[in-house]
């Protein structure tokens, strides 16, 4: 980060209604909290969807030290899509439902932490990847997650029981999808999968890891391939999700990688950091190593 002695310009890209409920005093506790003898200070609000994306292109090319999401996976994606090898450092307050990339990072889930960290913290460079030139941050996929963060999307109520609800009532009635995988390295695998997602980070989020291996900054990205649970099962997938074991479920392959290619037979809903969007029926993913950098707690692995 540039020279402490001089003032860093840092703006707050707000999504005021992300996450269950609004939070219309986040302006307010940025105001009041953040170290103006380190900063001077922008906030921007947003008004629409894709709005955070242009604030945040206009920033990097006006060169803004820090810019922070203010919201969920989906608003960190748009602001952090704009800044992948830029200058420009980006700082994240959690305001969303699962958090993935912030609970991954060890970023305060509270805003007033959130926002001393970003007094505080240090940089770090992570990976970024990218879905057919598409940039994601922490986990994309296809599959079943995709289908219930469409249906998410779509809900006017947010939070974790809002998502299992959807969860449990779509679980059984999906029937797997075929898939066909080529990897970088060579390695082809042509299966019927529940899901597979793309995790660059450990997690979809409401610290459910996917991934638990999952790094930021070793240069892969892990292919998760899932197998349907039956209902004997499902208690204690979800179980493994949570004690960050379930890279040790049979129904679970997680291969690192630095990139994939997967074909599917229909052009159906991907997820991208937890927001769905239709792309192609092949999709190519990469990793972009170092790409984006970051503020995290001091001495926190990633």
């Amino acid at each position: 980060m540039p020279d402490s002695k001089i003032k860093q310009r840092i703006l707050f890209i707000v999504n005021p209604i992300s996450g269950s409920r609004r939070r219309r005093n986040l302006v307010q506790l940025i105001n009041d909290h953040i170290d103006r003898n380190k900063y001077d200070i922008t906030i921007a609000l947003t008004k629409y969807a894709g709005h955070a994306i242009e604030i945040s292109r206009d920033a990097v090319k006006d060169n803004y030290n820090v810019i922070v999401a203010v919201g969920g996976d989906g608003t960190v994606n748009e602001v952090a899509s704009q800044m992948i090898n830029s200058n420009s450092t980006l700082g994240i307050i959690p305001g969303g439902s699962g958090n993935g990339l912030a609970r991954h990072l060890n970023i305060p889930l509270i805003a007033t932490r959130a926002i001393n960290l970003l007094n505080k913290g240090v940089e770090s460079k992570i990976d970024t990847a990218t879905v057919n030139g598409r940039p994601f941050i922490s986990i994309a996929g296809v599959g079943f997650d995709a289908l219930v963060a469409k249906k998410f999307a779509k809900s006017p109520r947010r939070g974790f029981l809002t998502y299992f609800r959807i969860a449990a009532n779509e679980f059984m009635t999906y029937k797997p999808k075929k898939y066909t995988l080529s990897f970088d390295d060579g390695l082809y695998i042509k299966r019927r999968a529940f899901f597979i997602a793309f995790a660059n980070s450990n997690q979809f989020g409401y610290n459910a890891k996917i991934a638990p291996n999952a790094r930021l900054n070793d240069g892969k990205i892990d292919i998760c391939i899932a197998q349907k649970p039956n209902v004997f099962q499902t208690p204690v997938v979800a179980n493994l999700l949570l004690l960050k074991l379930i890279d040790k479920s049979p129904l679970m392959d997680i291969i690192p990688t630095t990139g994939v290619t997967i074909k599917q037979k229909k052009n159906r809903v991907i997820n991208i950091d937890g927001e769905p969007v239709k792309i192609d029926k092949k999709l190519t993913i990469k990793v972009v190593p170092s790409s984006l950098k970051v503020i995290i707690p001091q001495n926190e692995p990633k």
